[in-house]
């Protein structure tokens, strides 16, 4: 059976849920494959505008799980090598996703699940919420995970917690930039839905293309050759079906609501 499903609605938004709540939803590399093959599904279909990162259970996800840990401990280090590519080749497809991204995140997320928060665009979390980078407890590192975690939490709070293995409370996730935001356990579900609705109303072209802007400009210098480039994103979205199209209702409405008695 897999442990990974994927659900899209009507309106547009794939859910893509661990399902191993018995093994707190751990990942091997049989699920590291799933999970990869269910965000490239995603980010192929048209009709999926949205995805929501989700896990049944009280964990997000305990991360590496221990028999594929013990088998890993057994592979040579080319085997190794291909295993871990594996894993960055997962988050790295999250990552890059097309589509904008919110990590759902009810209970606990240790080791490689800290990246697959730090993936996605945007994290909802509970107060149970928790976060541990404990890969050098057992004598590893958080390697494969570092671009993305680095990036959402910074160089300094990772020279702590890629050393020290603390637990992170939710608060102090928040304060990081690992969670978005936090909100009750009842009300999880609504706040996930209420990011979804925020940007099922955007131009889907031109969320695209901020995202990728990110990337783009991210470390770059300051340059003629940086101000070109962002001048050519924003020209060509001004002429795109998109923008065109958005433009000019946005305009009517201004226009409407100007003409209308105060």
């Amino acid at each position: 059976m897999s442990a990974v499903q994927i659900n899209i609605s009507d309106k547009g938004v794939a859910t893509v849920t661990l399902t191993r709540p018995e093994k707190h939803n751990a990942f091997d590399d049989a699920i590291i494959s799933e999970l990869t093959d269910a965000f490239n599904a995603v980010n192929a279909n048209a009709d999926a505008r949205v995805m929501i990162l989700a896990a049944e259970g009280k964990s997000f996800s305990a991360g590496a799980d221990l028999n594929w840990m013990k088998r890993m401990a057994a592979y040579s280090f080319e085997e190794n090598l291909n295993d871990a590519r594996g894993l960055a080749h997962m988050l790295k497809t999250l990552d890059r996703l097309s589509k904008p991204t919110i990590a759902r995140v009810q209970g606990a997320a240790f080791g490689g699940a800290v990246g697959l928060v730090s993936c996605c665009d945007i994290a909802v979390g509970t107060p149970r919420a928790k976060f541990c980078l404990s890969e050098v407890k057992v004598g590893l590192v958080p390697a494969t995970i570092s671009p993305y975690v680095i990036a959402t939490i910074g160089q300094r709070a990772a020279r702590r917690f890629f050393q020290t293995a603390e637990m992170i409370d939710s608060k102090q996730a928040q304060q990081l930039g690992l969670l978005s935001t936090i909100v009750d356990d009842d009300a999880l579900d609504s706040e996930v839905q209420r990011f979804c609705s925020l940007l099922l109303s955007n131009g889907q072209y031109a969320m695209q293309r901020s995202k990728q802007l990110i990337f783009d400009v991210s470390a770059q210098p300051l340059s003629e050759e940086l101000i070109e480039s962002t001048s050519r994103v924003i020209a060509e979205a001004r002429i795109s079906p998109e923008g065109q199209q958005r433009l000019s209702a946005f305009f009517e409405s201004r226009d409407q609501q100007s003409r209308e008695p105060k």
